[in-house]
């Protein structure tokens, strides 16, 4: 498993063959995977497994037989995951054994007896990963947030109704928060909060520091493999990792990384979830940033640059009003720090986050309408389970759609994307969701999608 290195990655196809042919994967899903027999386990590759990637593996671990783990940091991620005491297969609830260990993730997909395969890494390798997962016949578990850019996820849209006999989940795992956010979108949908005003959508604010030591990588980092697509830097041992996420380059600070679970389910609430769909406009209200900007792009490369301070005013077509913010404002306009959606309508108003729904409608009991039904046809026509990955492994048994797919994440995505370019330009934006295009800012549309780097293009199907 030595180091890959670019021109080792360009020798390869960048296309990967699809699958002459699928079949449904039948299986019992009622007993735990060791407990079922071997032929009914679902074989798992785990692409990416680091901290959140060891903890989506040890998971699948209990719903089927990982047997690949993958991985460009040789210790932090492949060591670390072979030797996970939960993360392999395992025979009577104990591991046996370890996964095989990667580097290159096409050598997992070259495998004919993999199944699914989880990816977990960075952001910027999530589309391109997932893409030639599809073409190779792979059920796909992605991680959020989903995309880097509004192209990318018109290209893992396009992937997914070509390969639609393949089930992708993505890792938004709020919506199967049965009790919390499921229940606050069937109180805004069946109206019992009235008419729709406003919602504050608090995503807390992004990490400010620097500047950093550039270094030499580490051995066990594939440095070159790390960076993809991306523009070539000198390596910062703060941008990887868990820190990645605080440089636009890799991804879009708490616009994606939060927003990508409460924007969602914010327009989830709203049913601003279907392709035509969402904001269109985004005003930056507030953005501030680590560092000086000219024309959209940090003038430091060697500090944190997202954005750690705004408030983006999100508007709808019928004027409901969606603010992302750093930190809400209290009763007096004092700034507090409440993590999560705030939905104000006109019979009232609940705050929704992962540990409880507050509000006069939930607390005189109104959601207690709600049944079984109800929350059967929200979760695409599946009971509720109560754990977001086993409703994908149901959708592999049986077809269908789990509650976090990959077309509603997009639109969700897309205002994501938008309100960090907002933020980066300093200035509002005009969005036509239908044709999911900038209207009257050629500077603004071009950040829709990025030059990627030769060799680490993402194939168009």
């Amino acid at each position: 498993m030595k180091n890959s290195n670019r021109r080792d990655f360009l020798k390869r196809s960048t296309a990967v063959t699809a699958a002459a042919s699928f079949t449904p994967y039948l299986f019992s899903s009622a007993q735990p995977a060791y407990a079922q027999a071997a032929s009914d386990r679902l074989q798992i590759g785990c692409i990416g497994v680091g901290s959140m990637g060891q903890g989506d593996a040890g998971d699948f671990s209990n719903l089927g037989d990982v047997v690949a783990v993958c991985d460009v940091d040789s210790e932090y991620g492949i060591s670390s995951a072979q030797n996970n005491p939960g993360i392999g297969k395992k025979v009577n609830g104990q591991k046996v054994g370890k996964p095989d260990g990667y580097k290159d993730y096409r050598e997992v997909l070259d495998r004919k007896d993999i199944d699914v395969v989880s990816i977990v890494t960075v952001d910027h390798w999530h589309v391109k990963i997932a893409v030639e997962a599809l073409m190779a016949g792979k059920h796909v578990f992605c991680q959020k947030p989903l995309t880097l850019t509004v192209e990318e996820g018109q290209l893992i849209r396009n992937a997914c109704k070509k390969y639609n006999n393949l089930v992708f989940q993505v890792g938004t795992q709020q919506r199967s928060q049965k009790d919390q956010f499921a229940t606050a979108t069937l109180m805004v949908r069946k109206g019992m909060l009235g008419d729709i005003r406003k919602m504050t959508v608090d995503v807390g604010g992004g990490d400010v520091g620097g500047p950093f030591k550039k270094e030499a990588p580490p051995e066990c980092l594939d440095w070159e493999m790390w960076q993809g697509q991306t523009p070539r830097v000198d390596y910062i041992k703060e941008r990887v990792r868990y820190q990645f996420r605080w440089w636009y380059e890799y991804g879009g600070g708490k616009f994606t990384d939060w927003g990508a679970h409460h924007i969602d389910c914010a327009q989830w609430a709203l049913n601003q979830c279907k392709e035509g769909d969402g904001p269109v406009s985004f005003n930056p209200l507030v953005a501030e940033h680590p560092v000086p900007f000219k024309n959209g792009y940090p003038t430091q490369d060697d500090r944190y640059n997202t954005s750690h301070r705004f408030e983006i005013s999100c508007k709808f077509a019928n004027d409901v009003e969606m603010l992302v913010v750093n930190q809400s404002r209290g009763p007096n306009g004092n700034l507090i720090d409440r993590n999560g959606i705030l939905i104000e309508g006109t019979r009232g108003r609940i705050h929704v986050n992962r540990e409880r729904i507050t509000g006069r409608p939930f607390e005189d009991g109104l959601h207690k309408q709600l049944t079984d039904d109800d929350f059967k046809e929200l979760f695409n026509g599946k009971d509720f389970d109560g754990w977001h990955k086993r409703n994908f492994v149901t959708c592999i048994k049986e077809g269908g759609l789990p509650v976090s797919d990959v077309y509603s994440h997009v639109i969700a995505m897309n205002s994501c994307h938008l309100c960090a370019i907002a933020a980066r330009l300093g200035r509002e934006i005009k969005w036509d969701p239908k044709t999911e295009s900038i209207i009257g800012d050629a500077e603004a549309a071009k950040f829709l999608a990025r030059e990627r780097t030769k060799g680490y293009e993402i194939p168009k199907v």
